[in-house]
């Protein structure tokens, strides 16, 4: 969580430089939802995820310095400098791909798990999303199929009560996302998702279960984000949140409280805690200086690794 935390707090300090050209989804905030799913799932696991998607890919394993050097469009981003912040890949680390697309990723995800299920393989597929994906008719065709074929995916709902500026309660008549699963026969659990702990627990059971071949999960992770929808500002000083409604969630921050929690068990302490804020600020701070040093591609790689290209 640290990690995510400090990455994306980086990019503040250094996107009023413009060199970064790519617009950025910070998930700041929300942290805890991709750690405590993460934490369960092996290398070869397949994750589908979206626009708001560093903390995800961080929590997978990508390398800091590959996202933040594809962010600045140089060659040796994870995508070559050609996806940007929305559109990051790791295929070795079962990244297939990234999605803009609201709701994309959700139906890419039943596909890998309904492959990893023909194959007979263990894999198990995410798909995280927002809630305004939810209102998407694919989010429901995709919870019936897996329901349907038992596949081995877990559906993580990052529920920050906001599609862009507009709040759950102008869109939906109710705000538990995670009671639609009744409806596909799976079971629907909601958690606190700036509660690591929760978070971790539950997607621990929704994990073991698709891969003992019992079906789907659907897991609503209810947070907020602290920025904008878009960009490093935040969208209450133009007024499309109530500040007073980001000042509440933002006592509520996921690492601080699980920082006082492990300090009252005696599992950490402070010092230890700020040598971990400089041990990543200085790996940070190194990734950065590797994108920023890095070429930008040429321009004969332009036509590159945009298709499939068969050997023959």
């Amino acid at each position: 969580m640290v990690l995510i935390r400090r990455f994306e707090e980086k990019i503040i300090e250094v996107y009023g430089l413009q060199d970064m050209k790519s617009p950025v989804h910070l998930c700041i905030g929300q942290e805890g939802i991709a750690a405590g799913v993460c934490a369960h799932l092996e290398r070869e696991d397949y994750i589908l995820t979206t626009h708001r998607s560093h903390g995800h890919c961080l929590a997978k394993g990508v390398d800091p310095k590959e996202l933040y050097a594809e962010f600045y469009g140089r060659i040796t981003g994870c995508c070559r400098g050609k996806g940007g912040s929305m559109h990051p890949a790791a295929p070795t680390l079962g990244i297939p791909g990234t999605t803009a697309i609201v709701g994309g990723g959700i139906p890419l995800a039943v596909g890998a798990a309904l492959a990893s299920q023909m194959r007979g393989d263990s894999r198990v597929s995410v798909a995280f999303f927002g809630d305004g994906a939810s209102d998407q008719g694919a989010f429901h065709e995709s919870l019936n199929f897996a329901a349907l074929k038992h596949l081995p995916v877990l559906f993580v709902c990052e529920n920050n009560y906001y599609a862009t500026n507009s709040p759950l309660s102008a869109r939906q008549p109710h705000p538990d996302i995670y009671l639609r699963a009744a409806g596909y026969g799976i079971p629907g659990v909601s958690v606190d998702g700036n509660d690591v702990l929760a978070v971790y627990q539950a997607a621990q059971e929704a994990v073991h279960r698709g891969r003992r071949g019992d079906g789907p999960t659907l897991l609503e992770c209810k947070t907020y984000r602290w920025k904008g929808h878009v960009g490093p500002d935040c969208d209450w000083e133009k007024g499309c949140r109530p500040h007073e409604e980001l000042t509440e969630w933002m006592d509520r921050c996921p690492i601080e409280s699980w920082r006082k929690k492990l300090i009252a068990w005696g599992v950490a302490d402070q010092e230890w805690y700020h040598q971990l804020l400089e041990e990543v600020d200085a790996r940070l701070d190194l990734a950065i200086k590797f994108a920023r040093d890095s070429a930008f591609p040429a321009s004969t790689d332009l036509y590159q690794h945009v298709y499939y290209e068969k050997n023959t």
